[in-house]
């Protein structure tokens, strides 16, 4: 079942905040929330993270009924690619090194900005770039 386009970008703004926030201030505690919401949304989907269940609830009936959809797939691969990021940089802030935390903590960021603000999702597109070598592959 396709998903209203607007979730995974509403979820991209929250992550892009929460990560800012994270990185400023190094917060392992910040960044281990992240990280779970990540495992939430790349083990059932978008739907299933945290940020979904809020534009479901909260935000979605203001704005009212979608007019695009997409799969659901390259999201939530998105949210796997944003949880190996997550991670990697909760192992820099707690266990060090810092520049790990500070690295990985920074590319997670940047990836969610570039969703939430120009609505181009670059775990998508890697998602669709491996489907395309796979296919061809066999």
């Amino acid at each position: 079942m396709d998903i209203d386009v607007r979730g995974p970008r509403f979820g991209a703004a929250v992550t892009t905040a929460v990560l800012a926030v994270a990185l400023i201030t190094g917060s392992g505690r910040l960044l281990g929330w992240q990280t779970f919401a990540f495992a939430l949304g790349a083990a059932g989907g978008v739907g299933y993270s945290p940020y979904g269940w809020v534009f479901r609830r909260f935000v979605q009936p203001r704005i009212g009924p979608p007019t695009e959809f997409e799969a659901p797939e390259p999201p939530r691969f998105a949210q796997a690619v944003g949880l190996v990021f997550a991670a990697a940089g909760l192992v820099g802030f707690t266990a060090g090194p810092e520049w790990l935390g500070l690295a990985a903590t920074g590319a997670a960021l940047a990836a969610a900005f570039l969703n939430a603000v120009f609505g181009y999702c670059l775990g998508c597109e890697m998602y669709l770039l491996v489907r395309r070598v796979a296919v061809r592959a066999k």
